[in-house]
C-alpha cells in the first residue's frame, strides 16, 4: 500500500480514454520539439560561437509569450478551446516546415532563424493556455494532480530522449532533418486533440480585449497562493536558467562534440522522470506549496554546484538532481493553479503560468548568456543558483500560505462573482 501510494498515480489513464489519447499525441509532439530545441541552439552556436546569440534564442521565444500571452488567455476564455488549440498547433507546424526549408537552402542570417522561432512561440502563446484547460475538464477533482504528473513525466521522458536523439540526428542528417521530424510530429498532436469534445468555457465568457486581461490580473493580484507560486517560479527561472550556457559548457568539458550537447538536457530529464515516477505522495498533498519551495531551492543549489564542478560526469549528476527539484516545483505549481482557479478564468491564469514557466526560462537563458559573456560561464551559473535560493527564501518567508502555516489557501482568493465578466456561481476548476 505504501509503495502504491508513492509511485505515480495512473488512474487518469484508466478512467479517461480521451485524456489517454491526448497524452499520447502530446508526448510524441514534445519529442519533436525537444529535437528542434537542440537543432536551433546548435545552428545559432555554429553560426556565431556566441553565448549572447544563443541567449537571444530564449529572447525570441519569450517576447511573443509576454506580448500576446495574456490576450491569448482572454481569447481562450471566450471561445471553443479545442478549436483554438488545433488552429495554433497548425501554425506551429508551418513554422517547423519553414525552419527546415531555411536549413536546407543554405546558411541564412541568424535573425531569420530567430524570427521563425518567435513566430512559432506566438502560436504557442495560444496553444499553451488552451491545453492548460483540458485536464480539469477531462478528469475528476481527485485526479487532477495525477493527470498533471503524467503530463510532466511524459514531457520529461521526451526531454531525456529528444535532445539525445536530436544530437544523433544532427550528426547523421543535419539541422534540417531535426526540423522535419518536428514538423511531422505535429500530426500526432492533431491525432490526440481530435478526440476532444467541444470545450467552451464554463460560465460567462471573458470580456473582450484589455478588460478581460485586467480581470485575470485582478484575480492573480488577490490570490496569495497562486501569486506566490508564480513569483517563486519566475524568480527561479529568470535568475538561474542554464540552457544558453550548455553549448559553452559542452565546448569546455566535451570538446564541442554535437553528440554530447543533448546530454545536458537529458540529465535534467533523468531527474525529472525520477521525481515524477515517485510523485504519488506529492500529488495527494493538500498543501503543495511546501514541496514547491523545497523543489525550487534544490534547483538553485544544484545549478550553483554544477557551475563549480569541473568533472563533466559529476556535473551531469548535479543536473539530474536539479531536474528532480524542478519537476517537484512544476507539479506543485501547476496543481496550485489548476485547483485554485475558476474555469471562467482558467485560460488567462494558465496564460500567466505559461509566461512564467516558458518566457521566464527564456529570459533566464538570455541573462545567463549575457553574464557569461561579460564574466564567465562559472560566474553565471554560480551567481544564478545562489540568487535563486535567495529568492525562494524571501518569497517563502513573506507568503506563509505557501508553507501551509497560514489560512486555508482556498479562502484567500477573491470571490469570482466579484470579478467583472465572470459568471456568478462559476464552479471551481477541479470539479471535473
Amino acid at each position: 500500500m505504501g509503495l502504491t501510494h508513492t509511485l505515480i498515480d495512473v488512474r487518469p489513464l484508466r478512467t479517461s480514454p480521451v485524456f489517454r489519447r491526448l497524452l499520447i499525441g502530446r508526448t510524441l509532439s514534445v519529442l519533436g520539439s525537444m529535437m528542434t530545441m537542440v537543432a536551433v541552439m546548435f545552428q545559432v552556436w555554429r553560426s556565431t560561437h556566441s553565448t549572447v546569440w544563443t541567449g537571444a534564442v530564449g529572447l525570441a521565444q519569450a517576447l511573443p509569450l509576454i506580448a500576446f500571452g495574456l490576450f491569448a488567455g482572454s481569447l481562450v476564455d471566450r471561445g471553443d478551446r479545442r478549436r483554438l488549440y488545433l488552429a495554433s498547433q497548425a501554425g506551429q507546424a508551418v513554422c517547423s516546415v519553414l525552419l527546415a526549408l531555411q536549413a536546407f537552402v543554405g546558411h541564412p542570417p541568424v535573425l531569420v532563424v530567430l524570427a521563425l522561432v518567435a513566430a512559432q512561440s506566438a502560436f504557442g502563446a495560444v496553444s499553451g493556455p488552451a491545453a492548460g484547460t483540458f485536464v480539469p475538464r477531462l478528469l475528476p477533482k481527485d485526479q487532477v494532480g495525477a493527470g498533471l504528473a503524467l503530463n510532466q513525466i511524459t514531457s520529461q521522458a521526451m526531454l531525456l530522449v529528444g535532445p539525445a536523439l536530436g544530437g544523433l540526428l544532427l550528426g547523421w542528417v543535419g539541422v534540417g532533418g531535426c526540423y522535419v521530424v518536428d514538423a511531422l510530429s505535429f500530426g500526432l498532436s492533431f491525432y490526440g486533440a481530435f478526440g476532444l469534445p467541444p470545450l467552451p468555457p464554463e460560465g460567462e465568457q471573458s470580456r473582450a480585449g484589455l478588460r478581460g486581461v485586467l480581470d485575470g490580473l485582478a484575480f492573480l493580484a488577490g490570490h496569495r497562493v497562486v501569486r506566490g507560486a508564480l513569483i517563486i517560479d519566475l524568480a527561479a527561472t529568470v535568475l538561474s536558467m542554464p540552457l544558453s550556457l550548455f553549448p559553452l559548457v559542452n565546448a569546455e568539458r566535451f570538446g564541442d562534440n554535437p553528440r554530447t550537447l543533448g546530454l545536458f538536457l537529458s540529465a535534467l530529464a533523468v531527474g525529472g522522470i525520477s521525481a515524477s515516477a515517485l510523485s504519488g505522495s506529492l500529488t495527494r498533498l493538500a498543501r503543495p506549496g511546501v514541496a514547491m519551495l523545497w523543489g525550487a531551492a534544490t534547483w538553485g543549489i544544484s545549478l550553483a554546484l554544477f557551475g563549480l564542478m569541473t568533472n563533466p560526469w559529476v556535473g551531469l549528476a548535479l543536473l539530474v538532481l536539479a531536474g528532480a527539484g524542478d519537476t517537484v516545483s512544476v507539479i506543485s505549481r501547476s496543481t496550485i493553479v489548476q485547483t485554485r482557479t475558476p474555469d471562467a478564468l482558467l485560460g488567462r491564469v494558465t496564460a500567466a503560468e505559461q509566461i512564467v514557466g516558458q518566457a521566464g526560462p527564456n529570459i533566464g537563458s538570455l541573462r545567463g548568456g549575457l553574464v557569461a559573456g561579460w564574466t564567465s560561464g562559472v560566474t553565471s551559473l554560480v551567481s544564478g543558483g545562489l540568487l535563486c535560493v535567495l529568492a525562494v527564501v524571501v518569497v517563502g518567508a513573506s507568503t506563509p500560505e505557501l508553507r501551509g502555516s497560514g489560512s486555508d489557501p482556498s479562502a484567500d482568493h477573491p470571490d469570482p462573482d466579484g470579478l467583472p465578466g465572470t459568471a456568478s456561481g462559476s464552479k471551481d476548476l477541479t470539479t471535473g
